[in-house]
C-alpha cells in the first residue's frame, strides 16, 4: 500500500526508473518505494513542464514539484517521456466534417498523424481555450486534438469550427 509523503522531499532524492519495462517508478532516498506512479500536469497546459503532479497507482498524489528542470538529470528524460505519453496531441490540419447530437459532436479531421474520427461529449467541458487563438479538444476516449491557430485553417475547416463553437 502506498501512501503520499509525510513531508516535502529534497527532489534530488527522487529516483525514477522503469521496471518492468513500461511501468514507471519512483523511490525517493531509502526511505519509500512506489510500485506504480503517473506524471500529471496539473496547471495550466499552456506552460509545459511546470507544476508536476506525481500520483500513486490509487491516484492519491504522492508529490508536486514546480518545474521539471528541478529533477536530476537522469530523471528528467524520464519524466518528460511519461508527460509526451500522457498528453500525446494530434495537431488538427483540416476539419472535414463535425455533426451535433443531443450535446455530442462527432469530428472527422485531418491531423498530423493522419484522418481520425472522433467524438466530443460535452464541448463545454471538453474544448479548452488555451490562448485566443489556441484550441485543444479532449475526446470521450481522453485523446487531445490541438488547432494551434484557428486562423490557420481552410475556410471550410474554419466555418465548421465557428458553427459549433
Amino acid at each position: 500500500m502506498s501512501t503520499p509523503l509525510p513531508a516535502p522531499p529534497d527532489v534530488r532524492s527522487l529516483r525514477f526508473f522503469y521496471h518492468p519495462p513500461g511501468a514507471l517508478r519512483l523511490t525517493v532516498g531509502d526511505a519509500y518505494s512506489y510500485t506504480e506512479v503517473k506524471v500529471y500536469q496539473a496547471w495550466p497546459l499552456s506552460l509545459p513542464g511546470k507544476h508536476l503532479s506525481f500520483h500513486d497507482s490509487r491516484g492519491d498524489e504522492i508529490l508536486m514539484i514546480e518545474d521539471l528542470s528541478e529533477l536530476t538529470p537522469d530523471a528528467q528524460p524520464i519524466v518528460e517521456e511519461e508527460l509526451r505519453r500522457r498528453y500525446l496531441t494530434s495537431t488538427v490540419e483540416a476539419i472535414v466534417h463535425i455533426r451535433s447530437e443531443f450535446g455530442v459532436t462527432y469530428w472527422h479531421v485531418e491531423t498530423d498523424r493522419g484522418p481520425r474520427d472522433f467524438v466530443v461529449q460535452s464541448l463545454s467541458e471538453s474544448c479548452i481555450w488555451l490562448s485566443e487563438r489556441h484550441l485543444l479538444l479532449v475526446d470521450a476516449d481522453g485523446n487531445r486534438f490541438e488547432i494551434p491557430d484557428r486562423r490557420a485553417l481552410d475556410p471550410k475547416s474554419a466555418k465548421l469550427l465557428d458553427d459549433v463553437i
